[in-house]
């Protein structure tokens, strides 16, 4: 399959591929997502087969507007109502109970949907003119970091994607925040750029799902993104400041093959900072975030061996961010 590049003013184009059951990967201001119509059971499965996804992974539909939720729910809770008054459009994914049409390859058999309202212009519009809900993973191969540039997408999807609306690198840099409301207590399920205390001051009774036991038996398995190994580059990754990864195993920053070969990412200079290949020093952790996969990406090109990241406070974005450094620091 050849790969065409396509530009912001030929979202009719990239429509026009959707609607014919094609794939389109496209910007939004969280990372690129892999566009298919959402109510085509043989298009959703192109897309497993293009990330080389987990059929057990369900994947997230992306709306216009509120009419467009409705096409894919059962319902608009009112709690569901007063969390898409506070935060969509934006980067809140919300999973509620789906629709009686709703294929079981959107929601990978599982009784719910999840659903969020991009806010990116080039989203909204290509969803308008698909005339249809567009479920949107990344658009990256299953495991590895996802793409904020389109360039990104076109290393890992070129050949095995009709198309990409080529349109300037992401915003935040990280994943929608994930929240469940189909059980009690309210739950997030995967942090990112909406924080857990920003929806609690929506919706007090939220609570993390690092706070439920026996997580990963359920809710987990609703969002994508949670999977131990996950958001992964070749190099292997380090957090520094930590004596274990969240697996138990041993880090050390001198475990990696020679000082030429490392790099490091974060808030500050590693100490002592000599011997470091490639050193990037971001001036907050919004740039942190923002520069993460990308610069994964990067090392990769250059051959980098291992990657060492800065621990930042979990405050904020700070906690999607550790949650995305921590899973690609698990080991096979």
């Amino acid at each position: 399959m050849e790969t065409s590049l396509l530009r912001i003013d030929q979202l009719g184009d990239a429509a026009a591929i959707i609607a014919a059951g094609g794939l389109v990967a496209f910007p939004t201001e969280t990372v690129y997502g892999l566009g298919a119509d959402a109510t085509n059971a043989s298009a959703i499965l192109k897309i497993y087969e293009a990330k080389g996804r987990p059929s057990d992974n369900p994947l997230i539909v992306h709306v216009a507007d509120v009419g467009g939720v409705l096409r894919v729910a059962k319902e608009v809770s009112p709690i569901t109502q007063k969390l898409i008054d506070a935060f969509w459009p934006g980067p809140l994914t919300i999973v509620m109970p789906k629709g009686a049409s709703v294929t079981s390859e959107l929601c990978a058999g599982l009784p719910s949907v999840a659903v969020r309202m991009p806010n990116h212009p080039v989203a909204i519009e290509l969803i308008r003119r698909a005339g249809v809900p567009l479920v949107a993973p990344s658009a990256n191969r299953s495991g590895r970091p996802s793409g904020t540039t389109w360039e990104a997408v076109r290393d890992d999807l070129s050949g095995s994607v009709d198309a990409i609306v080529c349109g300037e690198p992401t915003d935040f840099g990280l994943e929608s925040t994930v929240i469940d409301i189909t059980q009690s207590p309210p739950c997030v399920l995967r942090h990112g750029a909406i924080s857990l205390t920003a929806i609690q001051d929506v919706c007090p009774d939220v609570v993390s799902v690092e706070d439920l036991e026996a997580a990963e038996q359920g809710r987990l398995r609703k969002s994508p993104g949670t999977r131990h190994r996950h958001y992964q580059p070749h190099a292997r990754v380090m957090v520094a400041g930590l004596k274990t990864d969240v697996m138990g195993n041993t880090l050390s920053v001198g475990q990696t093959s020679s000082a030429v070969s490392r790099a490091w990412i974060g808030l500050s200079s590693p100490n002592p900072s000599e011997n470091w290949r490639i050193i990037k020093v971001c001036e907050n952790v919004d740039e942190y975030a923002r520069a993460l996969f990308s610069f994964f990406r990067e090392m990769d090109r250059l051959g980098v061996e291992a990657i060492v990241c800065e621990r930042v406070s979990e405050d904020g974005i700070g906690r999607a961010l550790m949650d995305r450094i921590l899973r690609a620091s698990v080991d096979e």
